[in-house]
């Protein structure tokens, strides 16, 4: 758990964000995605769904 919490802070995620969204999303998704849920991966996949007002934020 710790190694999780830490990589989260290490790539400026929300440790407690994080395991939430991949856990909700995890069951629906292919396998050849899953890297998808990885903090880093995660994390910018987040930031392209914003609007652009919102990433200026």
């Amino acid at each position: 758990m710790l190694t999780m919490i830490t990589t989260c802070r290490l790539n400026d995620v929300d440790p407690k964000v994080w395991p939430a969204d991949v856990l909700a999303r995890i069951a629906d998704l292919p396998a050849p995605r899953l890297h998808e849920m990885l903090p880093w991966e995660w994390k910018l996949l987040r930031q392209a769904d914003k609007p652009a007002d919102q990433q200026a934020a």
